[in-house]
């Protein structure tokens, strides 16, 4: 049975990249003309509303120059630039989607633009909140093409060049004659179609009244055609005036452009002298830092000189001194693998560098390099054939050494313990290796854990809750706790050997004394509980990780709240281990471990791990975590073992193991498989790692 924890996960997280924006003042200002015409605070500037009248009659001039008619000269097929440039569209109005909102919409071969939707429930620029009082825009769009039909139209007879010039007559009115409402506006333009303006406009507009009468004839063959409305009296009247007004036009947006291109030019140069700042402070560490390391070298080989000096013949020493020193395959391939993977050491370096005081980063730092690049893969040292390998449900959960590493056992959904003798593994050379151990559960078995100091004693935690601690020489029960009320999924013996601690899908964490009935005490969480840890030397503090992606870190003497919450996954943390009491690292089903200092914190919620490791796979399955000597182990779902150093984000070795088919015995690919668990052997290189088939392999790092 996968241990899934899809269903644990409540939500993901969005991701806090950095992603550079662009300077507002390069946004887009283009609206729709019918947006422009029904803002309700508009002021008509009789030249501005010309000059609108103008560049629309000359996109229809250059249509019938084509022998096309436009049909759709309507605000809504009009967009304009903040200096009141008009551009003729293929606009959501001109089809017949229904739609109540502007979508954005393909360009003609005129312009590219996109048009807004607009409101007729806004009013001084707030919107109104009440529904009655908004104007749909499917609706205006309706009214607007009702209002914007030519009478030949209307009677079912054909679209001419006519026709778009009628429309010129109606937009030269809707141009000079704003409404309040959209009341106001639905009834006047109702009665303009009929040649019906109201009296205010032929008061306050004459000329344009009477020439708007001239484009609304009823006849189609009285109405002049386009090219006599642009050298209309009308028009040309106001030419030099329009003139002026589209060079002062084009002055400014050229004014504009400029601005435009100088803020970008300023934000440019601030960005690159940040980024000139933190280059010179990274130099001057580097400077300071290759200094110390050379002073350090230098006395290194001073001594070492001195040794040779006293242990070697003059002339030997001259002789091995002049030789030219060859790079050893090793060595060239430690450099191959320094090429490959200089930018993460590069980030590893300077994030050791940043947290260090003074020069306490070398050390850590060295050791860390000198472990990456001396190491670079896993060896298998012996492979368990369990015998019951072709068994459905072979998965192992959970694998733990005893304190000495002579001993590991394994728990999983087949409902045994099994324990193995190391030594004895490596030794056999047979394909199926047995137990010396192996103990029947009524359940199966999410986790096992043997106890620090009783050799023979371990705890497991099964899938109905149940939390037993067993005498494994005898192979029984020596207590049994049933407090959980859902599937315990982890268990983790303290230094007191008496101590006991177990977490639940039912959302706590039990404390328990093995020679006690009841639990000592209770952690109640919000989410499911799926790993519990005690650090190495304590039994007063315990850290757990729960499916709302958090760490929780308590002093068990007060149990009421965390001492430090670690929040930083976006899934489920499926497994906490201690690299040291004041060190943490987590892993989750986000595909990455994290690593959390909780040394040098003032903070009870601490949202910034010192690093973060990936490389491997996880979405879904507890894949096993493991900590030794600063290494950190993992399983992948790709069915590989993956090993990190505490000091660098990316993996130092991976494994892969083999999918064999049962019958026919060749390497077959499974997508289906993955690690299941691993775990360091007590002071040693070594790993033991399963997989979901119950494959086991004993793994040296090399």
């Amino acid at each position: 049975m996968d241990q899934l924890v899809d269903d644990m996960d409540n939500s993901s997280d969005h991701d806090h990249d950095h992603e550079n924006t662009v300077v507002g003042s390069l946004e887009s200002k283009d609206v729709s003309l019918r947006q422009w015409l029904d803002n309700a605070n508009r002021v008509v500037d009789a030249l501005e509303c010309l000059h609108i009248f103008m560049q629309i009659a000359k996109i229809v001039n250059s249509a019938h120059s084509q022998g096309v008619v436009l049909h759709n000269n309507r605000p809504s097929c009009f967009v304009m630039s903040s200096f009141n440039h008009v551009s003729f569209i293929e606009s959501a109005s001109c089809s017949d989607s229904g739609s109540d909102s502007y979508q954005d919409v393909t360009s003609s071969n005129i312009s590219h633009n996109k048009v807004s939707e607009i409101d007729w429930g806004e009013s001084n620029g707030k919107q109104t909140e009440e529904k009655e009082d908004r104007f749909p825009m499917k609706k205006i769009l309706q009214m607007e093409t009702n209002w914007y039909t030519s009478p030949e139209e209307a009677a079912d007879g054909p679209s001419s060049c006519a026709s778009d010039v009628y429309r010129l007559g109606i937009l030269l009115f809707e141009l000079y004659y704003p409404c309040s409402s959209p009341e106001e506006k639905n009834s006047n333009m109702s009665v303009v179609k009929h040649r019906m303006l109201p009296p205010q406009f032929h008061l306050k507009w004459p000329k344009e009244a009477f020439f708007s009468m001239r484009l609304l004839h009823p006849d189609p063959a009285s109405r002049p055609k386009i090219d006599e409305v642009l050298q209309s009296e009308f028009l040309n009247g106001l030419r030099e005036k329009l003139d002026e007004r589209e060079a002062a036009i084009e002055l400014e947006e050229k004014i504009v452009e400029q601005e435009m291109l100088l803020d970008f030019l300023v934000t440019l140069q601030q960005r690159k002298q940040e980024a000139a700042d933190y280059l010179q402070k990274d130099f001057s560490i580097l400077s300071s830092d290759l200094q110390q390391v050379t002073k350090l070298q230098a006395s290194v080989r001073r001594k070492g000189d001195s040794n040779s000096m006293n242990s070697s013949k003059p002339d030997d020493f001259a002789s091995s001194g002049s030789r030219k020193r060859i790079r050893t395959p090793k060595e060239n391939q430690e450099s191959s693998r320094l090429a490959k993977n200089f930018k993460k050491l590069e980030s590893a370096y300077f994030l050791t560098r940043n947290r260090a005081v003074n020069s306490g980063w070398m050390n850590p730092f060295m050791e860390g390099l000198s472990k990456y690049m001396s190491s670079s893969k896993l060896k298998v040292k012996a492979d368990l054939k369990l015998g019951d390998l072709l068994n459905s449900s072979s998965l192992v959960c959970s694998l733990s050494f005893d304190r000495d590493g002579e001993f590991f056992a394994t728990a999983g959904v087949n409902k045994k313990i099994k324990v193995f003798e190391y030594e004895s593994i490596l030794n056999e050379n047979r394909d199926i290796h047995f137990p010396i151990v192996e103990i029947p559960t009524r359940s199966k078995l999410s986790s096992i854990c043997w106890n620090r100091y009783i050799k023979s004693q371990c705890a497991s935690s099964n899938f109905e809750g149940v939390v037993q601690v067993w005498d494994v020489t005898q192979g029984q029960v020596a207590a049994e706790m049933r407090e959980h009320q859902r599937r315990a999924w982890s268990v983790d013996f303290s230094a007191d050997p008496k101590l006991l601690a177990s977490g639940s899908d039912d959302g706590s964490v039990k404390l328990w004394n093995i020679n006690q009935g009841a639990s000592i005490g209770t952690i109640k969480t919000k989410a499911n509980v799926c790993c519990v840890q005690f650090p190495c030397e304590s039994s007063n503090f315990l850290a757990f990780g729960s499916a709302d992606h958090r760490v929780y870190y308590h002093d068990l003497r007060n149990l009421s709240m965390p001492l430090y919450t670690l929040v930083g996954h976006k899934r489920t943390v499926s497994y906490i281990k201690f690299i040291d009491s004041k060190t943490i690292v987590s892993s989750s089903t986000d595909n990455t471990l994290k690593l959390w200092d909780l040394s040098d914190t003032a903070s009870q919620v601490i949202d910034r791990p010192i690093q973060s490791f990936s490389g491997h796979v996880n979405v879904k399955n507890f894949v096993g975590l493991s900590v030794s000597g600063g290494y950190i182990a993992t399983g992948s779902e790709t069915n590989e073992v993956f090993i990190y150093h505490k000091g660098f984000p990316m993996p130092a070795m991976s494994y892969k193991f083999n999918t064999t088919d049962p019958i026919s015995g060749n390497e077959v690919e499974d997508n289906e498989q993955f690690i299941s668990s691993v775990c360091w052997r007590p002071q040693s290189s070594t790993l033991v790692a399963a997989n979901s088939m119950g494959n086991i392999k004993v793994l040296e790092v090399v």
